[in-house]
């Protein structure tokens, strides 16, 4: 019989062996979860991912493929046929990410599809 996993507590502040930070730290900001995503689909140029991505500078992709590719998420290749080009790919460790993605797609679904009108959390004391 397998051990169930240990729950997971929530505490006033996040330690750094919290697997939920580790991955959230990995995935943070609204580039890199839609870096991701659009990789899942299969390697792509930074130029396919600039048109793909509407409203990131090229800046703000270079630093975020960057970051994915110092963490392993992403890999650079590098192409020297007749033109240079680059295609970045997710790694075993970035398509390990697949599933978190589509949790996420599949709540914003939910979300866009809710009849229920949305209201705001009550404020505390």
């Amino acid at each position: 019989m397998l051990d169930a996993a240990p729950a997971l507590t929530v505490n006033d502040e996040c330690s750094g062996h919290c697997p939920v930070a580790k991955t959230a730290r990995l995935i943070e900001g609204k580039w890199t979860t839609l870096i991701i995503r659009d990789l899942l689909t299969g390697r792509k140029r930074p130029s396919e991912l600039l048109r793909s991505l509407a409203g990131i500078s090229p800046k703000i992709l270079a630093e975020r493929l960057k970051f994915l590719e110092v963490e392993g998420i992403v890999e650079k290749t590098v192409y020297s046929a007749k033109l240079l080009h680059t295609e970045y790919g997710l790694t075993t460790r970035g398509c390990n990410l697949e599933g978190v993605i589509a949790a996420w797609a599949q709540l914003g679904q939910r979300d866009a599809l809710s009849a229920e009108p949305r209201t705001a959390l009550p404020k505390s004391a």
